[in-house]
This record gives C-alpha cells, sequence and structure tokens, in this order.
C-alpha cells in the first residue's frame, strides 16, 4: 500500500476520533471546550466581580460608562499531551477486514482519551477543597437524601443562593452522580410535586422544574483501576454550577471552568516498531481542563447513605 494511501486512511481515522460520542461523558456540561492556537496559554481565574453588572445608563452630553477590567488573575499555563496506542498483529489484521479492525482500534483509544478528561474534570469539580468555603456541604444524618425526612428542594435552593450571592447568576448546570440519582428520582417529596394527572415517576425534565435548573445530568461513567476494581467517576455528589451558554467562547469569559484544547490536536496516527509485525493506532489529543470560577459554583457531598433502607420501608419502620 502506498504512503498516499496510508495518510487517507489516518485522516479518516482521525475524523472518526473527532466525531466520537459516548452519552455517558458528561465533563463538558461543566468544563466546555476552547480551543488555542498554541500549548502556553494564559489562565484567568474569576471571582465574584468578574460577575457583576454595570451601570448603563448615560445622560446627554455625559461621558460614555467605561468598565474598568477586574475581577480576576492570571496567570501561564501549558497544555499537557495525552496519547493511547492499540497494537494490531499482521495475522489479526489477515483475518480481519482492515479499516473495520482499524476504526475498532480507535474507538478504544479515543474512549481511553476521553475518559481520561471525564475522570480529570470530574475530580477537579469533587474536590471540596477547590472551593470556598460557602459553596459546599456535607450532609449528614437527616439531612442526607436517602432519608425520608430530607429536603432536596431546600438544600438545592439553598446551594443556588450560595452562588447568587457571590456572581449575582443563578446556576444554570447541574451533574448528579448516578448513585445519588438512583435514590433522589424516588424521593417522597419530589413525588409528591408531581401532579396528580401525571404518573408518579421523576423524570430529569421534571427535576429541572422542581429545581429551576434548565441543564441537569447524570453522571454515569465507570472506569477500572489498576486492580480492575469498577469505581465510578462520578460519585455521591450533586455538583451546581454557571456556565455561560455561548455558541462560541473564549478565556476570557467568566464561567465555572473549561477544557482548553489545542486546536486540531486530537489525531490517529499508525507507527510499527522493530520487526514490523504489529501495527499501531495511536490517538493524540492536547488538552487540559481548569475550574477557574470555584464562586460560580457549589458542590454538595455525601448526598445519600447506600445503608439506608428504601423509602418505603422507612416509612413502615416510622409506622412501627
Amino acid at each position: 500500500m502506498g504512503r498516499l494511501e496510508e495518510l487517507r486512511i489516518n485522516a479518516y481515522l482521525s475524523e472518526v476520533a473527532r466525531g466520537y460520542k459516548n452519552n455517558s461523558f458528561v465533563a463538558d456540561t461543566l468544563f466546555p471546550t476552547i480551543y488555542s492556537e498554541l500549548e502556553k496559554i494564559d489562565i484567568f481565574q474569576f471571582n465574584k466581580e468578574a460577575f457583576q453588572m454595570y451601570d448603563t445608563e448615560r445622560a446627554i452630553r455625559a461621558n460614555s460608562n467605561v468598565i474598568s477590567p477586574q475581577g480576576f488573575s492570571k496567570h501561564t499555563a501549558t497544555l499537557t499531551e495525552h496519547d493511547l496506542a492499540y497494537p494490531i498483529d499482521y495475522r489479526e489484521e489477515e483475518e480481519s477486514k482492515k479499516v473495520k479492525l482499524q476504526i475498532h482500534a480507535t474507538n478504544v483509544v479515543t474512549e481511553g482519551l476521553k475518559l481520561k478528561h471525564e475522570k480529570q474534570c470530574a475530580d477537579l469539580a469533587q474536590n471540596p477543597e477547590n472551593y470556598p468555603t460557602d459553596n459546599k456541604i456535607v450532609l449528614s444524618g437527616s439531612s442526607q437524601f436517602s432519608k425520608k425526612q430530607s429536603d432536596p428542594v431546600g438544600v438545592i435552593d439553598d446551594a443556588k443562593n450560595a452562588i447568587c450571592r457571590n456572581i449575582g447568576q443563578d446556576p444554570n448546570t447541574m451533574v448528579i452522580g448516578q448513585e445519588v440519582w438512583e435514590r433522589i428520582k424516588r424521593h417522597p417529596e419530589l413525588k409528591d410535586m408531581i401532579s396528580d394527572n401525571q404518573n408518579k415517576i421523576l423524570t430529569l425534565q421534571l427535576l429541572k422544574d422542581f429545581f429551576e435548573i434548565e441543564n441537569i445530568v447524570i453522571g454515569k461513567t465507570i472506569f477500572t483501576d489498576l486492580s480492575n476494581k469498577f469505581s465510578r467517576v462520578w460519585g455521591n455528589n450533586i455538583i451546581l454550577a454557571y456556565v455561560p451558554q455561548y455558541t462560541s467562547r473564549t478565556e476570557y469569559d467568566p464561567t465555572y471552568g473549561y477544557t482548553i484544547r489545542k486546536k486540531d490536536a486530537l489525531q490517529v496516527d499508525e507507527y510499527q516498531k522493530e520487526g514490523n509485525k504489529v501495527k499501531y493506532i495511536r490517538a493524540t489529543d492536547i488538552y487540559t481542563p481548569f475550574l477557574v470560577g470555584a464562586e460560580a459554583g457549589y458542590l454538595i457531598s455525601n448526598v445519600v447513605d447506600p445503608s439506608d433502607p428504601p423509602y418505603k420501608n422507612q416509612e413502615d419502620n416510622s409506622n412501627g
């Protein structure tokens, strides 16, 4: 096969990688992508002044209202390269349809890169040390949502108010760990809010209405560690955040977080090692996620107690 044909396959596999989607990945809702031409970049950390409302009224012949840029600090960072390769033995290639096997390999390495990004973002969002004191809470006892007497709407309202007090904006985004979602979608308080002429099934759309947050997603992603133990990327937590819904974004826009990715960095290539009997399909990407506006977010930790019985059993117990 000629080199030109090989290049075409690589370009095709690169497009396969760029178009790859896995609906269980939700990190982009908190850390949307901003593209950069360079790997060395300026990072802006935003505080509440960056979200302030300006006086825009102007009297006749008065001077224009001029913004005094403030509300952020800046530091320089370098994006990180990530790559992953999949080996294909020449005998495997001969036994299969070549392009199909290469597409499979491309999907595997692309999934690996995206899972890494999901885990990095989740670690940033779920680390209490990344939040100011007033922008986080650890639930315990009767306040945990797995308890029948808990008040999910009240806790969420408190979180929304904390963000609004800081930035003058209500949060518009929420990520709920799967473990939490499995519990709260059956919570008596929330089910009682459902109209009698509807099925008593709490859907995500109803939850958006009850919590008054337009974008709610469930973090379902699972990964295996080095000991092959399955763990959830998004744990026993709820994250609220204000993430502007711009059609085009820059690093100057105040927000909770973003991922800066080098433009066109996601590429798929092929290489061989000594002996030429094993070919490697390799995906490469260059990016780094940043939590740049912690005051625009709120972390609710230890949301449920896994040992609590179902709500129905709690009701039976309370009735003796």
